[in-house]
């Protein structure tokens, strides 16, 4: 067995263990902004926008304040904004636009904690990179201004195509999940690509500290190949600045003694998580997952489990509800808004009942 295996398979006792050897400093969280609430010790729920951003469903996109309202009638607690048109992009939203956001926020009684980048810090073009290290700090003052005191980032995000009116995966990745970045410069190697992306996570991680914003990197492909690399990334950069966003739905293995490792030895430097998919009630009257031909064959989140493991390890923070693929009626024609509405609606229902 070879030391990564050996390292993402062992038990609790050795990802405590990995843990302790990290710097002390990322073990640290960074004193956030007057006006959030920390250490409530309560999972809270949230709707992230992409959701209503109007590519993965027949229909338009909602406007921030529907959005938020939206949010409001299915009890979510509150809003993940996109750094997507047409509801948050940075180049969109001056500062009367970001007053009118926050307004919203206020009148709903909703809170943002997260806006989300859609960065690929892995291209060799030296252009490519400062052109998404930008987006990311205009992101990071977007965040500040409305109040959220964290950024999603990717390692490597291909971004989403428009086909005939819906958003699709066809184009970035096979029919086996493998995106097509990864060889899309066949002159930078693994390693070559992994070090773009550290050090722009470095930049990153200054950016946050500057406006007082933590960054949070997902466990998501490409470049970031298991929860390990997500991990590894963060404790090379080695910043109280750069936490994780560690997302059960995309782990590479779903076996609990797998998962409950990763979140063990993450631990607190867990900061920001999604949940997503698809719902239906049963026979019971009882919310379930419903399985999507998406996942590629491979089994539903035990997010009871997840859960445990969040409370576990003293998780204050958010699950986000991210409905990110599209949307598919029994003819496979697009299903329209009303099946999202209904979808957000179950999807709330489910994660409370595990939560409570």
């Amino acid at each position: 067995m070879n030391r990564r295996k050996f390292i993402e398979t062992s038990g609790a006792a050795a990802g405590a263990a990995v843990l302790g050897g990290v710097n002390a400093n990322l073990q640290e969280k960074p004193a956030v902004r007057e006006g959030k609430q920390a250490g409530t010790g309560k999972i809270k729920l949230g709707l992230y926008s992409i959701t209503y951003g109007g590519i993965w469903y027949k229909g338009a996109a909602l406007s921030f304040d529907e959005l938020c309202k939206r949010a409001k009638e299915y009890g979510f607690d509150g809003i993940e904004l996109d750094n997507k048109r047409p509801m948050g992009n940075p180049m969109d939203l001056d500062q009367r636009k970001r007053d009118d956001m926050r307004n919203s926020l206020a009148r709903y009684g909703l809170e943002i904690p997260c806006v989300a980048a859609n960065n690929d810090f892995s291209s060799p073009i030296p252009e490519h990179r400062d052109c998404q290290l930008l987006m990311v700090s205009e992101t990071v003052k977007l965040a500040k201004d409305l109040g959220a005191n964290i950024v999603r980032l990717f390692a490597a995000w291909p971004g989403v195509p428009i086909h005939e009116g819906i958003g699709t995966y066809d184009f970035v990745r096979d029919q086996t999940g493998n995106y097509f970045l990864m060889t899309q410069y066949p002159f930078a190697t693994y390693l070559d690509r992994w070090n773009f992306t550290r050090e722009c996570l470095r930049e990153a991680a200054k950016m946050g500290e500057e406006y007082g914003v933590i960054m949070a990197l997902q466990n998501h492909a490409p470049v970031i190949r298991t929860w390990k690399d997500t991990f590894d990334l963060v404790t090379e950069v080695n910043s109280p600045w750069l936490k994780i966003c560690l997302d059960l739905p995309i782990f590479e293995n779903l076996d609990k003694d797998y998962v409950a490792n990763a979140v063990r030895t993450v631990g607190k430097l867990q900061v920001h998580s999604h949940f997503g998919g698809e719902y239906f009630i049963d026979e019971n009257k009882v919310v379930k997952q419903k399985p999507i031909s998406g996942r590629f064959g491979r089994p539903l989140p035990d997010y009871s489990h997840y859960i445990g493991l969040m409370n576990e390890i003293g998780y204050n923070g958010y699950f986000t509800f991210e409905l990110c693929h599209p949307v598919l009626n029994d003819d496979h024609t697009p299903g329209g808004l009303a099946y999202v509405n209904e979808q957000v609606r179950l999807a709330r229902e489910y994660m409370d009942n595990i939560i409570s």
